[in-house]
């Protein structure tokens, strides 16, 4: 490629990632911003920043609580998943039982219905079961979402270790379990990690369900924004502000520090040059 086709498409790359992260810049430039300054028209796009927002934001109840929670419940969730999943993906891989193709499917169309879908069903059971409100019942339930995914990631992984690992193993007297967690998995750490970020983002983002059954002890940020975002003025545009700032910072760090392994989850490990 010659330099100026070089140069322009660099240059494309960078005005389509200034595009896209344009939202995000945006909100938090209106978290340094007062009230007046986020509804000026036109936009403010040079201010005086103020920390005023942040400060507020503190004093409020139960904030450091909320975020507690969505660290917890999340990081437990797909961590539950993870290990249910990486023994399903093994079986799949290793053990090949009768309709293996089938099965793969159905876990995956778990995927494909909407949440609202199951919100009823979901609702009555936990009712039902005295699990609403409860921090063990809301993370089974993305747990239980978690794992379809994962274990198509991890199976990929799986399928591309060879099968003499296992038998020599065997052979020198390991057990299954040994050759489970101290061969296999080893060779499949950056499927484990793509799982892990790729769930940890669905369970982090997750609004309808944490609103339907959980309670005030399993408040997660994203329902404490619908709770909090109205107050006797209006609509609370500091208050959003500076919470999806705060909010958002999590997520954005783990992907850049495993980019890399993001790439090869998309492809269910096909593509193993990357890291």
């Amino acid at each position: 490629m010659s330099k100026p086709k070089q140069w322009l498409y660099h240059l494309l790359l960078w005005a389509i990632a200034i595009f896209f992260f344009s939202p995000i810049a945006w909100i938090a430039m209106a978290s340094l911003k007062d009230k007046n300054g986020i509804l000026a028209t036109p936009p403010l796009f040079v201010f005086q920043p103020t920390l005023d927002n942040y400060a507020e934001f503190f004093t409020r109840p139960n904030v450091g609580q909320y975020f507690v929670n969505s660290f917890l419940i999340s990081i437990s969730a797909v961590l539950v998943a993870l290990l249910v999943s990486f023994m399903a993906a093994y079986a799949f891989s290793r053990f090949k039982p009768r309709g293996t193709n089938f099965m793969m499917f159905l876990l995956l169309s778990i995927r494909m219905v909407p949440a609202a879908a199951t919100v009823v069903p979901v609702f009555l059971m936990y009712s039902a079961f005295g699990w609403k409100d409860s921090w063990l019942g809301i993370m089974l339930f993305y747990a239980m979402f978690s794992i379809p995914f994962s274990v198509w990631i991890l199976k990929g992984f799986i399928d591309g270790v060879s099968l003499r690992y296992d038998e020599t193993a065997l052979v020198n007297g390991g057990s299954r379990l040994h050759v489970l967690f101290k061969v296999v998995l080893p060779q499949v750490r950056p499927g484990l990690i793509a799982a892990f970020i790729f769930n940890l983002i669905f369970v982090w983002n997750e609004f309808l369900i944490n609103f339907l059954i959980g309670g005030r002890t399993t408040t997660t940020i994203p329902t404490a924004l619908i709770i909090g975002v109205a107050n006797t003025q209006g609509t609370d545009w500091t208050f959003v502000a500076t919470l999806t700032t705060l909010y958002i910072l999590p997520p954005i760090i783990a992907i850049y520090f495993f980019q890399k392994y993001l790439l090869v989850g998309m492809t269910f490990g096909t593509v193993r040059g990357e890291v």
